[in-house]
């Protein structure tokens, strides 16, 4: 199997898989108590990724440490400015635009559902030239960062699935919305496969974005949301989930690399 192959799988992969899935969940009163655990388990894949993963593997493809450090730090501000631009939008916690959309009646004519969009398709376009950037360097590593990626699209997918339910599309288009939007990422996996080929020297520094991202994804978007269930037994539920989402991705490292 090639490797434009294997990444325009991955990409359809996950943008098929998290768009079903949370279109199971936002349609699904009783699927929507597992949002949080797929929350939690999303932290642990994204920092496991990261971490164990792509970090590693761009500091042993640079001559410049230093300078993948900054492309770290400049990378977690970069994503910061986006996110307040709301060019980029997740949605976890109790008080984001889709829970706040849930507790009214009347919609907006599209509006909020035309924004999402728009922040969404340019979120998977990014996560698709971060796959190839991935598969481009190793297999393994191709495939570790696109199980992350599709890890945290679920929880947010079912946010952007509730905004434009309430936004006043119907559900079938709302779905494939949805879909439509999740192709971007092929889009930016074949793009990242054609210039990323020609500019190898330019692959550790995408790999610190990619790093910045899941790093500020994570830190962010997902974990001040679980502030919000203080008790000890949610606690200890999160840090279990956290810590499988860690182990599953040191386990596929270790069986992808045999």
């Amino acid at each position: 199997m090639s490797v434009l192959a294997w990444i325009i799988a991955a990409s359809i992969a996950g943008g098929v898989l998290s768009v079903l899935g949370a279109a199971l969940i936002a349609l699904n009163a009783r699927a929507q108590q597992y949002v949080n655990s797929m929350v939690s388990y999303a932290i642990g894949a994204l920092l496991g990724a990261v971490f164990l993963d792509i970090l590693p593997e761009a500091i042993k493809l640079t001559s410049n440490v230093a300078a993948l450090s900054a492309t770290l730090l400049g990378g977690i501000l970069l994503f910061f400015i986006l996110e307040k631009l709301v060019l980029w939008r997740h949605c976890h916690h109790e008080h984001c635009e889709a829970h706040e959309l849930l507790q009214h009646e009347t919609h907006d004519h599209g509006r909020s559902g035309l924004m999402i969009m728009v922040g969404d398709t340019f979120h998977n376009f990014v996560d698709g030239v971060i796959i190839a950037a991935a598969f481009l360097t190793d297999i393994h590593l191709g495939i570790v960062t696109a199980l992350a990626i599709i890890a945290h699209e679920i929880p947010q997918e079912v946010g952007d699935f509730a905004i434009l339910l309430h936004s006043g599309y119907r559900k079938t288009k709302a779905l494939w919305l949805n879909l439509i939007s999740s192709f971007a990422s092929v889009l930016g996996g074949i793009l990242g496969y054609l210039t990323l080929q020609t500019m190898q020297s330019w692959i550790p520094t995408l790999l610190a974005l990619a790093a910045a991202s899941m790093i500020y994804v994570a830190v962010a978007d997902l974990i001040p949301g679980l502030h919000k269930r203080a008790q000890l037994r949610d606690t200890l539920q999160q840090v279990v989930l956290i810590l499988l989402g860690v182990g599953t991705v040191a386990v596929m490292g270790v069986l992808l690399a045999e």
